[in-house]
């Protein structure tokens, strides 16, 4: 406790909530802003670049300031939210979470440039939907309440329902609905969860329950934790409730695509990291075997689906699942390498991922179709695409030197280390990826430049250099040296592996 409290005074102001709050400060700027079309989108866009930038460069505050050292909670604000309920606003983060609220605060002002002259109808309140849906992630990551956790969880429903329902695709009301409805029914299970905590103990103060709720039957926690568990699996998503989001994305505009792939499919990874592994840790380790299942069988399946699609889009998106069961896999090893291999594949993951969907978008805003087909010999007029999507495509294989490869090779150390057949499986998906990602790169950027409107493409603007140039030096930095990211995680990885460890060496 003395460490948290040192930690929450280093700064001396209140940096979450300034982090949590800022996104609804610029969309309430945007709704005040000029009504007229012309301005008020200018405006718009202006006050969603600058909200997000700034909201950046504070987070980045939070790494600067973090102590590696400890794996206490820091930057802790506490106050009472119901009055006599145990329920109270209660934020902080640790070596787990630091970096999920940095990479939510890196790819919103790079969603908002790449929705720059994309999007051109209600604008304004499509940059207010992105903002609010800033402040719910960030909420998430730093939440100490199980309650708030809850809200915020669930509330960043509504505004991405409504960025894939008014600014998507053809279908984009049945896939709208389609992820609504598999978000919300799973999460139920987890209201249910959570009011059986509160009425257990008295209190949804999360780092209290990591006390608490291990005390629990061996029974109670594997109801309580398939509860969770049914919320989470969609989030990520694993096989076989993956479905919403392949559809989710086709008809997802650019920046949708970028935020699903590169935030909200982390929160389901991040729910078992921060709730399910210390909560009920019997029943993850019961649970561990059916959990590896799943994962290896979405990483093999959705591969091999990903090389019969024929939209580059949906490739991509089956991709996320294969990939994501590493994530799940790493999770649940129990050791220390699975673990951060786990949290280092999904940052990884976002940065790649969301880059990838963003090489689509660059050529879809050209010729208004994703249909791998259409394209071919892309080199010749488009130099810079090319490399970039090279490199991307690279880092999405695992190639050393990149992101992808650390995330990957942790992972399957972690998994060799808990179960060899696991961690067999887990290998056929990086050949597997390598065939769909090469695939997909040979038939769109090589061959004879034929097609006359392809002859017509012109290669990436200053704007669009300026969306990839971070995330080209991030996958690097975390690819050739990734032990500043390793470090600032180790402790608070340790510590959570110190929770799962008690409860079953009684």
């Amino acid at each position: 406790m003395i460490e948290t409290a040192m930690s929450a005074n280093i700064l001396g102001w209140p940096i979450l909530s300034t982090l949590i709050v800022l996104p609804l400060v610029g969309a309430a700027l945007i709704l005040l802003s000029s009504h007229k079309d012309g301005e008020g989108n200018r405006a718009a866009r202006l006050i969603a670049l600058w909200t997000t930038l700034i909201t950046f460069g504070l987070s980045l505050m939070l790494w600067k300031h973090f102590d590696a050292a400890s794996s206490a909670f820091q930057f802790v604000e506490q106050r009472q939210w119901f009055e006599g309920l145990g329920i109270s606003y209660h934020l902080g983060i640790d070596g787990i979470s630091l970096f999920f609220v940095l990479l939510t605060t890196l790819l919103l002002p790079i969603c908002v440039l790449a929705s720059w002259e994309a999007i051109t109808e209600r604008v304004r309140e499509y940059m207010v939907a992105f903002l609010v849906l800033e402040t719910c992630v960030i909420g998430v990551f730093c939440a100490l309440d199980l309650m708030l956790f809850y809200v915020l969880f669930e509330g960043m429903l509504i505004p991405m329902f409504l960025i894939i329902g008014i600014w998507g695709g053809d279908r984009r009301v049945y896939a709208a609905f389609k992820f609504f409805l598999y978000t919300l029914l799973g999460s139920l299970l987890f209201l249910v969860a959570v009011l059986y905590l509160y009425f257990q103990f008295g209190t949804t103060d999360i780092p209290d329950l990591m006390t608490k709720a291990p005390q629990l039957g061996l029974t109670i926690q594997q109801w309580l934790w398939l509860a969770l568990f049914a919320s989470f699996a969609v989030k990520v998503p694993m096989w076989p409730v993956h479905t919403w989001l392949p559809d989710a994305h086709v008809q997802a505009p650019t920046a949708g695509s970028v935020i699903l792939a590169g935030i909200l499919l982390k929160l389901g990874g991040y729910g078992f990291l921060r709730l399910s592994l210390p909560f009920f840790p019997e029943a993850s380790h019961f649970f561990a075997p059916f959990v590896f299942g799943l994962s290896v069988i979405a990483v093999v399946y959705t591969s091999l689906v990903a090389l019969a699609q024929e939209d580059m889009k949906k490739l991509i998106a089956y991709s996320s699942v294969a990939h994501m069961g590493f994530v799940t896999i790493g999770a649940f090893t129990f050791n220390s390498q699975g673990v951060e291999g786990s949290i280092i594949q999904m940052l990884s993951h976002g940065l790649v991922s969301g880059a990838l969907f963003l090489c689509v978008g660059v050529v879809y805003d050209r010729l208004h179709t994703r249909e791998i087909a259409r394209y071919g010999g892309l080199a010749e007029r488009m130099p810079a695409y090319a490399f970039v999507f090279m490199f991307f495509t690279m880092a999405s294989v695992g190639l050393p030197g990149t992101s992808g490869f650390v995330g990957e090779f942790l992972s399957i150390v972690g998994a060799f280390k808990a179960n060899t057949w696991v961690a067999f499986g887990m290998s056929t998906g990086l050949i597997l990826g390598a065939a769909y990602a090469l695939w997909l790169y040979r038939r769109v950027v090589f061959g004879a430049l034929t097609k006359s409107d392809l002859k017509q493409m012109v290669d990436l603007s200053l704007r669009e250099k300026l969306l990839f140039a971070p995330l080209v030096l991030l996958v690097l930095w975390m690819g050739i040296y990734p032990q500043p990211f390793l470090n600032a995680m180790h402790a608070s990885v340790e510590k959570l592996l110190q929770q799962t460890q008690v409860v079953t060496a009684k």
